[in-house]
């Protein structure tokens, strides 16, 4: 039998039961749980030179264990020089196991090594118990090979929760050592 993340399993112990005795919820069902980590990559520079868009969706497919999708232009947009359906990005959505994973290395590995590190915003909160965290150099995960990267590129990374406020997702998150600005 396959083991559990570490991160689900904690969140069964430990998250659970702070989160239910903090916010007063009637059963165990009513918690906020994650949904989904979805990682996004806009590659502007990609209309020009079509290797930094391969270098993208490779990049993403290491550090998320499966295939990374190329998102094209829905509009043609003359301002940018933009055609539609020309491809403009890469993305993956993570759930289960995998979005487990990803999160406990984002927090244990990768948040640590960002330069001049002070928090993360506790502003990026959409209102709905989603929030997105941007990174600027994909270099901060263990996984990306410095030898392979020909220019830094940064990502989105949006952790869905099924939080209905803020607050909520905010505590579920700090539970589960999301480093939070004071």
């Amino acid at each position: 039998m396959k083991k559990q993340p570490r991160l689900r399993e904690f969140y069964g112990k430990e998250v659970l039961p702070r989160m239910q005795q903090e916010f007063q919820y009637p059963n165990v069902m009513a918690v906020p749980k994650l949904t989904k980590v979805t990682i996004n990559m806009g590659m502007g520079e990609a209309k020009s030179e079509i290797k930094l868009l391969d270098e993208a969706v490779e990049t993403l497919t290491t550090l998320s264990g499966q295939r990374a999708a190329v998102r094209r232009a829905r509009k043609s947009i003359s301002n940018f020089k933009l055609r539609q359906g020309q491809p403009i990005g890469a993305m993956v959505t993570l759930r289960g196991d995998r979005m487990y994973e990803f999160l406990d290395r984002l927090i244990s590995l990768a948040i640590p090594r960002m330069r001049d590190f002070r928090g993360l915003s506790d502003r990026s909160f959409d209102g709905h118990g989603n929030y997105t965290l941007g990174v600027k150099d994909q270099l901060i995960f263990p996984e990306v090979e410095y030898n392979k990267i020909t220019k830094a590129m940064g990502m989105n990374i949006t952790i869905g929760t099924t939080a209905k406020t803020d607050p909520e997702a905010k505590a579920l998150l700090r539970h589960f050592g999301m480093p939070f600005r004071k």
